[in-house]
């Protein structure tokens, strides 16, 4: 039985007839489709839709995409990316069109169903251990993302994601600015491995586990480093990733990835109390990448970003599902908070 939220004709975006690039919401909203027009192809590949019963090409097709290539999984052999390549009618172009992109490079997230549940599974798994890096899927998309900047320069690259994908495009995104090239990244629900401090509703308590944490986690960080340093002297990664500044879109809702509010919050509020120090060296580093560290596995936390557009989405929820899916994001009515963070 297909399910409503793969069926682009009952669940998509159908307001956006004509897409203006310069709209935050049709960028965002285009850029989620697409997202999920790479999860209906791997669905489309699991219950052999083909031809006309196939369900995946409305989902670029009604924005004037074409699939380039799709990206394939070598250990299970799942559709987890897809190359698309903006091709619109000459009807449409306008002054807008300048700020579209020439090719979106697009990751699904986990799919629970039998020939991918059990490989995204442990993918989300080395997302918690901090080892999505050492996968051959992140290396395949990696490797992707090199070949079209090369190709087409970075100006002309989308990078886009939701969940497990959107911790793909992360890591592609953080490894293309580490070499100074900085592309446009959207990424949904993306992955923050932390304890669930943002579900904590006193402020005050809340406040002051962010506080003990950044004391804690600073305090790690600043014996480790003081260590390594004495045998090397290297450039803060970090700082370096701070010119790149992707769009991360989050629910309160979803545990997966509303961390992300305090932990770009809790910057300003050290700011505020005179201990921003503290905060600058604890907010690059995890625990448990420090515990790694120690351990002699040194690890640098994949979720962890010096700047980022957040655009929190206020609209209320009804559970999980729902907090977590993709298609949120593509609807006209949402009440967004959005607020840009630049780490200096």
């Amino acid at each position: 039985m297909v399910s409503e939220r793969e069926d682009f004709s009952l669940s998509g975006p159908l307001h956006l007839t004509i897409v203006d690039w310069k709209n935050a919401h049709h960028r965002r909203s285009v850029a989620a489709s697409l997202v999920q027009g790479v999860r209906i192809l791997e669905r489309d590949r699991q219950v052999n839709r083909r031809g006309s019963q196939a369900l995946a090409p409305p989902w670029w097709e009604f924005f004037h995409f074409q699939l380039h290539r799709q990206l394939v999984d070598d250990v299970d052999s799942s559709i987890f990316g897809a190359i698309y390549e903006f091709k619109p009618p000459e009807s449409h172009y306008d002054n807008s069109v300048d700020e579209s992109p020439c090719y979106v490079i697009a990751f699904r997230g986990t799919i629970t169903k039998p020939g991918s549940v059990q490989r995204d599974l442990e993918l989300d798994m080395s997302i918690i251990r901090n080892r999505l890096h050492e996968t051959s899927r992140c290396e395949t998309a990696i490797q992707a993302v090199r070949n079209v900047v090369a190709t087409v320069g970075e100006s002309n690259v989308w990078l886009a994601g939701h969940s497990l994908g959107a911790a793909t495009a992360l890591l592609a995104g953080k490894t293309m600015a580490k070499t100074g090239i900085f592309l446009q990244a959207f990424l949904f629900n993306s992955p923050f491995i932390s304890a669930p401090i943002e579900r904590i509703k006193d402020k005050r308590v809340k406040h002051g586990l962010r506080i003990a944490s950044s004391v804690i986690t600073a305090g790690l960080a600043f014996t480790t480093k003081k260590k390594s340093s004495q045998n090397s002297r290297s450039v803060d990664p970090f700082a370096t990733l701070s010119a790149w500044i992707p769009f991360l879109f989050v629910n309160p809702g979803d545990p997966f990835c509303a961390e992300y509010i305090g932990y770009f919050e809790h910057r300003k509020k050290m700011d505020d109390i005179g201990i921003g120090a503290i905060e600058r060296l604890a907010t690059k580093n995890s625990l448990g990448s420090l515990l790694m560290t120690a351990m002699g596995r040194e690890s640098e936390p994949l979720h962890l970003i010096p700047s980022a557009n957040l655009i929190v989405n206020l609209t209320p929820c009804q559970d999980f599902r729902e907090a977590h899916g993709i298609y949120q994001w593509w609807r006209p009515d949402l009440h967004m908070k959005s607020k840009l963070y630049n780490y200096r």
